[in-house]
């Protein structure tokens, strides 16, 4: 109980419900406008203050409550719950706002502390009347939003399924009713979303939807449901549609295609945003980011050259600082700059400029971003053939954490891994995993250099380390299986890998392409049409590409092939799985 009520005093703070109120201030504060606040009450109140500070919590809540219910002082009401949930009391803190309802029934906090207060109780079954009375009380211009916050009173509640049927019993009066229809559709769809219910919470989204194609309500909440319900998504996807939208609701789609690894969707949808939106700064920074992640280097430097315009007009500033975007503020800090810097350095640097790329880099000064700079400064002298200064400039990054020497090694072998010093980086990973054993990401790296050093009996031995040690470790499960596939080995054992690595990150494009490889080896073609283009659509990526290329043409579908290849080429001229695909197949675009 205890747990739960801090936990309360906390959410209550994060709905500013409870406002700060100094002890004696207070009082000081509520004394012209409360005559029944003579001195002796004052000096109860001091008394209480005093109890408070001598850690007698229920003593001081004696005191307070006794001079709220006596001056009817709504200061004085809240500050004897705030002290009631110090001394961890919930059935006190809960007698305090009732008082306070009886002592001044048209007051709304009253009844918002008294709902959070049922909620973290888990008295669900006395929470419709208050409801009600809260509702009924608000004006009519401001239900809609008042409705809106409810869900939020209780996220923390521990039984959520209770609370939304009474939100339900509540808003029985303003669910058919049309000025609040669509907003009692959506709190009563997002109580039940909470409560564990997805397909009902949909069910209040389609209908919230029906009732106003315009609302943002329906395709916010419908964003929430896609990863249990992806039926949900058509909600969105209609909403936007539109010709007019709110862009908060663009940019939340996009989050959730990135965190899906829809990267090409992510990437439309973002370019949408920056056209309705050109001045915001946070849509450039992460256009530009999508753009190398799909290895679009010219377009990339493009959005993210934009986003340092944008960050340059005095009036972009303005309009940051007072944006409740949390994302765009933070872009539009020093970190976006910096952050948009380095991007521009690899977008410089997969285009073969390394002239360009080191100015880049050359402009950042963040000591936490130093062992990353000094990497990619590295990287491009030993592209150089400077391999010695490379490796020399990485290890003279300062430690000033623990683990900054565990990141240096890691940095030190990604900078042999880019210039193809597969027995140095596998010398340098070997070195790391004697000084920190049992540590996954750097046996999952020594696994891949092992590979590449054709070491399989190694890389399967490390890779079965990994598992063993997190389980969860979805890229050692797809590593493993890949391998298998590639070489036509134990393909069931495989497949079955590879398909615990999908459940473990489901609709990872390289994963997915991973089964439509095993499918093809397996002889069987539709299946491994049907995920390899899944996964190309998802991430154009010149590996799947070739994969996708091989399948096609070995089904007959040679022009398509050619045209998959000819855009996997496009994006990464050098990458061998494409080189020796072609080779084997004896193709020439």
């Amino acid at each position: 109980m205890s747990r739960r009520l801090n936990s309360l005093a906390r959410s209550l703070a994060l709905a500013g419900l409870v406002a700060s109120h100094g002890c004696i201030a207070q009082a000081q504060a509520a004394a012209p406008e409360a005559s029944a606040l003579d001195a002796p009450l004052f000096y109860q109140l001091l008394l209480g203050e005093l109890d408070l500070r001598n850690g007698d919590a229920a003593a001081a809540y004696a005191k307070f409550i006794d001079v709220a219910r006596r001056t009817r002082d709504e200061a004085l009401f809240r500050r004897s719950v705030e002290v009631a949930l110090q001394a961890r009391s919930g059935d006190s803190a809960l007698a305090a706002a009732r008082a306070w309802r009886i002592a001044l029934p048209e007051s709304l906090d009253a009844l918002r502390f008294e709902l959070q207060i049922l909620a973290v109780l888990n008295r669900g079954t006395e929470m419709a009347e208050p409801i009600r009375q809260l509702l009924a009380k608000t004006a009519p211009a401001d239900r809609s939003g008042v409705i809106a916050a409810l869900p939020r009173l209780w996220q923390r509640a521990a039984d959520k399924r209770a609370m939304a049927q009474q939100l339900d019993e509540g808003l029985k009066t303003y669910i058919d009713a049309e000025p609040t229809r669509t907003a009692a559709r959506v709190a009563s769809g997002r109580a039940w979303w909470q409560a564990g219910d997805a397909a009902r919470a949909l069910q209040m989204a389609e209908r919230a939807r029906a009732d106003d194609p315009a609302a943002t309500g329906p395709a916010l909440l419908a964003l929430d449901l896609v990863a249990q319900m992806p039926a949900a998504e058509k909600l969105v996807a209609d909403y936007l549609a539109q010709a007019k939208t709110e862009v908060a609701v663009r940019v939340a789609y996009v989050r959730m295609l990135s965190a899906a690894q829809r990267f090409v969707e992510a990437e439309r949808q973002l370019r949408s945003v920056t056209k309705e939106q050109p001045a915001l700064p946070g849509p450039w920074l992460s256009l530009g980011a999508l753009q190398l992640e799909l290895r679009q280097p010219r377009d990339a430097e493009a959005s993210l050259q934009r986003f340092l315009q944008v960050l340059d007009d005095p009036a972009t500033s303005r309009a940051t600082a007072a944006d409740d975007d949390e994302d765009d503020a933070a872009a539009a800090g020093d970190g976006g700059r910096t952050q948009a810097w380095l991007m521009l350095a690899q977008a410089a640097d997969l285009r073969g400029d390394t002239k360009a790329s080191a100015r880049w880099l050359d402009k950042v000064d963040d000591p936490q971003r130093a062992l990353e700079v000094q990497t990619r400064r590295a990287t491009l002298l030993a592209k150089q053939g400077k391999l010695g200064e490379a490796r020399a400039m990485v290890r003279q990054v300062p430690e000033r954490k623990p683990e900054d020497a565990r990141a240096k090694l890691l940095a030190e072998s990604q900078v042999l891994r880019e210039v193809k010093r597969w027995p140095d980086a596998h010398a340098v990973l070997a070195t790391a995993n004697e000084r920190f054993p049992g540590d996954t990401d750097l046996l999952y790296e020594q696994a891949m250099m092992a590979e590449k050093l054709s070491r399989m009996d190694e890389m399967e031995r490390v890779l079965r380390r990994v598992i063993e040690l997190k389980p969860d470790h979805h890229h050692a499960y797809n590593a493993l299986g890949y391998s298998l596939a590639e070489r036509n080995q134990r393909l069931p054992e495989a497949r079955d890998l590879i398909t615990k690595a999908l459940e473990l990150s489901p609709n990872d494009p390289f994963i997915t392409d991973s089964l439509g490889w095993v499918e093809y080896r397996l002889g069987n073609l539709a299946q491994a049409l049907l995920h390899l283009k899944r996964a190309y659509a998802s991430r154009p990526d010149t590996e799947i590409a070739a994969h996708l290329g091989e399948v096609l043409w070995v089904s007959g579908q040679r022009d398509e092939a050619r045209r998959i290849w000819r855009e996997g080429r496009e994006r990464d001229a050098d990458n061998e799985v494409m080189r020796e695909t072609l080779a084997r197949l004896q193709v020439r675009l």
